[in-house]
């Protein structure tokens, strides 16, 4: 290539109105390129040249990312603290606390060091899995097709474009059919936009009908979306995730931020009581350290980062993380028939194959219905169709195939104009749901009855129809037009076509109803295959069709309800459009539900978007898995129970730990503070550090603990979280006063056990400083013991909080368990052999020690008491309903599913039977009778509800 053509071939040429003003050949010699595409070795040229087709990323810098994890209100706090022993606590003759320092600045770095560590190896698994489902192009090169990634896309390029594509690049359309292509994303405008042959189109763009070839011109930062997104800073929105944390932060916040207020105003301002400045300090920043979940984030952020990976492990990659939390949530899952509770591979029944002109044969008609399909880009039923022929090679053989109409959501058919070599003649064939090919045969009145009644007994027998249409076409008329009003279109054929259904899809939906989710089937299909469909599958068979809710002045009417109980009410909707499926989310929604929807298509875009859960499923098309929260990379339903139950352990693990630290949070400052003004006892501050490195390091693991998934949808109450905690914190905070008061108040346990308690000593009461601080209730030993008695029990509270009933019904997972009998053993030791000077604690023995450890257990037993009381209390009636509206579900589906078998025996009894009138008039009472049963499984049900509220 010379130097001028170099020269000419560049990013302001890309940008210049000059191309922008050619048509699309003279774009062509621009781009220097022509519609067979550029060859492999001159595309390597023009990737080093413009770089990839994609938005530069903005690399992490791995130091801001670490120091990230010390940059929220929690960590604020300590490191007020840092500030407050460093810079504050300066004085009655003694050096800064540089023991405190110290100790708060390595707690905030062990935090963050293993915060950064466990969120990027998540991370990196949960990217390389994503990197599989990169968007992906159809690019002609070197004569070609060639499938590769989209930011391997070049200027130049030649990319084939088809419904429910992404737009992977800025381009010009090549010469064929009109397009449909939606630029909400971009532009604003809210209806897709027509776009012919020449027009430009933009990267981003999604193809909502037709299909055609793409002249890149402009990739990465060179198009539209890039330019846009390179002048306008990215914005990050506080999410779901964090406005928890930040709830949870302001609950602990305003525990301690009370107590310290309390303290400074009842203790400071008494002269009487010569409470010193530094003495003071101390005691804020016991507070402070022992108040603040400082590992709250990072335990939080690591359990929903390796919580993801988890979930990618079970083939459900999560494209946003708080979707862990919602899915946890979800109740209602509309689900996508084809492909998702069916297998997708679709078969033609040749032998019950209805034709409707007598100058064809079932193999005539199965050759036109292959030539109206797609011999490369296929869907599911043209593959089936095409493959249906003795030879694949037939849907072409013997025709110039002229035009070709590609099938979309909305005219539901597609078309192929040929000339046929026999006769020289055009023909048009179309092909496409039976009710738009009726409307177009010249004699639908006269057919039309009959081919009803044959699209009712293949849906009774669970097949689609597809109906058949041929024209003849005037020599003049265009390939792409019409055909005009002289030529009829003949209705020619009804082709069967199955779907069989998963072989695990009637066990799957047993496990969700289990679950608490109600699993609702959404389809395009026919009203009877949706039923026969669902009572293969074990759904419920009260579908109705789409159009039923399209007027809600109308459904009032006729069902006495509004939309959004119909909705409510219904085990699915046939018929459905894209609008309907949007509609069907939105009325679930404001019932008070929370919606996964399912779909893979370009259509169910705005219903993934709309859905509290958008899930892609496996094979979905770009635009599908750009509106999902969570993409599967496997088929079925099952790999999404699989996630419910995942994302169900993930909240639980972080429901465990916030009811944990809530409590802890609330017995320090009540604990503490009451032991100041009641005994004017001064706890160590670099002891409760040393509390804090146990308790952090113990429940880092409990990302990792073995929980059981609630039975029911989870989501956040942070009532009953604070409720709980409030309590569970009083409970320890009176357990620690009364093992004080008992100590100190009383000889019970001198008297009781030959053990020496230094604060007892006569002879060490005269002398007070330096040995007590501020008299014997300080006493080093008894610092020493009450250290380890909050230590243990504070810890032991773990086991509490994460399990619903009794703590040993739920067994902890091994890395929890061995983490806190590590912990308590160093905190063992340490009150019984360390004797430091500088934060005023001595040794106390293993009698002592035994004593604490006697006294935890005494006191641990009653916490599982403690907690179901105060939830049985404030949550009984909530779980009475949900209960009983669960049991309610689960009883009438299997009453339903018992009578509709017994309704099977009954109606092959009455087949066998019907000989005459008169058996005919014994079926119309059996008929009566099923009615009665159903009712009769109503009443039934109902009574069971009553019983599930005594339960």
């Amino acid at each position: 290539m010379s130097a001028e053509r170099e020269r000419s071939l560049s990013v302001s040429l890309i940008n210049s109105d000059e191309i922008k003003e050619v048509d699309i050949d003279e774009c062509l010699k621009l781009m220097q390129t022509s519609e067979g595409g550029l060859t492999t070795e001159e595309a390597n040229r023009r990737f080093e040249k413009f770089g990839p087709n994609a938005l530069p990323k903005k690399k992490k810098n791995p130091i801001l990312q670490f120091l990230s994890f010390m940059w929220n209100p929690l960590s604020w706090v300590m490191e007020g603290a840092a500030l407050v022993a460093i810079a504050v606590s300066n004085g009655d003759g003694k050096p800064p606390d540089w023991e405190d320092f110290t100790g708060i600045v390595l707690l905030l770095l062990i935090n963050s060091s293993i915060g950064y560590y466990e969120e990027s190896q998540a991370g990196d698994a949960v990217a390389a899995l994503m990197a599989a489902l990169a968007p992906q192009a159809k690019v002609l090169r070197d004569g070609e097709w060639q499938t590769i990634e989209a930011s391997e896309l070049v200027p130049g390029d030649i990319v084939y474009i088809k419904l429910g594509d992404v737009i992977p690049a800025d381009g010009r359309l090549c010469k064929g059919d009109e397009l449909k292509v939606d630029q909400a994303a971009l532009t604003g405008e809210s209806l897709p936009v027509t776009k012919g042959p020449g027009d430009d189109v933009y990267s981003g763009s999604t193809v909502k009908q037709g299909e055609t070839k793409l002249l890149v011109i402009g990739t990465g930062l060179n198009t539209f979306f890039g330019k846009a997104a390179h002048l306008v800073e990215s914005t990050e929105t506080s999410g779901h995730f964090q406005a928890i944390l930040a709830a949870i932060g302001t609950f602990c916040m305003s525990w301690i931020l009370f107590f310290i207020f309390l303290l400074i105003v009842t203790m400071y301002p008494h002269s009487s009581l010569h409470y010193n400045y530094r003495e003071g300090i101390d005691d804020i920043l016991v507070l402070l350290i022992g108040g603040i979940p400082i590992a709250m984030p990072t335990v939080l952020s690591v359990t929903l980062a390796i919580g993801a990976h988890q979930l990618a492990e079970k083939k459900a990659i999560v494209t946003r993380m708080t979707a862990i939390e919602e899915l946890s949530a979800m109740d209602i899952l509309c689900s996508d028939k084809t492909g998702t509770l069916t297998l997708n591979q679709l078969t033609i029944e040749k032998d019950v194959l209805r034709v409707f002109d007598d100058r064809f044969s079932v193999n005539d008609c199965m050759v036109f219905a292959a030539r109206s399909s797609r011999v490369e880009n296929q869907d599911a039923i043209d593959y089936a169709i095409v493959n249906s022929l003795p030879d694949p090679a037939d849907a072409r053989r013997g025709i110039d195939e002229l035009h070709f109409l590609p099938f979309d959501p909305v005219g539901k058919r597609t078309a192929i104009t040929y000339k046929d070599h026999k006769d020289g003649k055009k023909y048009r064939i179309t092909k496409g749901a039976p009710q738009i090919i009726l409307n177009l045969a010249y004699n639908k009145d006269e057919i039309q009855q009959e081919v009803n009644e044959v699209i009712d007994d293949y849906a009774n027998r669970g097949f689609r129809a597809l109906g058949i249409a041929i024209a003849e076409l005037p020599d003049n008329i265009e390939a792409g037009e019409d055909p005009p009003e002289g030529c009829k279109w003949e209705f020619i054929a009804l082709i069967p076509i199955f779907d069989p259904p998963r072989h695990d899809t009637k066990e799957t939906i047993e496990r969700a109803l289990e679950k608490g989710v109600d699993v609702k089937m959404v389809t395009g299909d026919h009203l009877k295959i949706a039923k026969e469909t669902a009572r293969r599958l074990g759904l419920g068979t009260n579908i109705y069709e789409a159009d039923t809710i399209a007027h809600p002045e109308k459904t009032e009417q006729k069902f006495g309800k509004s939309v959004g109980e119909l909705c409510e009410e219904a085990d699915g909707f046939a018929g459905v459009f894209p609008e309907h499926k949007f509609q069907i989310v939105q009325e679930l929604q404001k019932m008070g539900h929370t919606v996964g929807m399912t779909g893979d298509g370009v259509n169910d875009a705005p219903a993934l978007k709309a859905a509290q859960i958008g899930i892609a499923v496996a094979g979905a098309t770009d635009a599908a898995r750009g509106a999902a929260d969570i993409v599967l990379t496997e088929p079925g339903l099952s790999v999404i129970i699989d996630a419910i139950i995942g994302s169900r352990q993930i909240f639980q693990r972080m429901k465990n730990y916030s009811m944990y630290a809530c409590s802890v949070t609330v017995r320090i400052v009540v604990n503490f503070s009451i032991m100041v003004w009641a005994f004017r006892f001064n706890m160590p501050p670099f002891m409760i550090l040393i509390l804090a490195y146990l308790n952090d390091g113990t429940i880092m693991t409990i990302s990792k603990d073995r929980v059981k998934p609630s039975p029911h949808p989870d989501r956040w109450n942070l009532g009953e979280v604070f409720i709980l905690a409030t309590a569970l914190g009083w409970w320890l905070t009176a357990a620690t006063l009364i093992y004080f008061t008992t100590l100190y108040k009383t000889s019970f346990w001198t008297d009781t056990f030959p053990l020496y308690a230094d604060w007892k000593n006569p002879k060490l009461l005269a002398i007070r400083p330096p040995y007590f601080t501020y008299g014997p209730q300080n006493s080093f030993m008894l610092k020493s013991l009450i250290y380890l008695q909050v230590s243990m029990i504070g810890q032991a509270l773990i086991f509490c909080t994460r399990a619903y009933w009794m703590f040993f019904m739920d067994r902890p997972g091994i890395l929890l368990m061995g983490a806190f009998c590590t912990a308590q053993t160093l905190a063992t030791f340490l009150s019984v052999y360390a004797n430091w000077g500088f934060t005023n604690i001595e040794g106390v023995g293993w009698g002592w020690a035994a004593t604490a450890w006697v006294w935890n257990v005494v006191w641990f037993l009653p916490c599982d008491f403690v907690k179901i009381g105060v939830r049985t209390i404030i949550l009984s009636k909530r779980y009475r309903e949900w209960s009983s509206r669960v049991f309610k579900k689960l009883s009438i589906r299997r009453l339903l599913r018992r009578f509709r078998d017994d309704d099977e025996e009954e109606s092959e009894e009455g087949e066998e039977e019907e000989e005459d009138e008169e058996n005919g008039k014994k079926k119309k009472k059996n008929n009566n009778g099923k009615k009665n049963n159903n009712n009769n499984g109503k009443k039934k049900s109902k009574k069971q509800k009553s019983k599930t509220n005594i339960l």
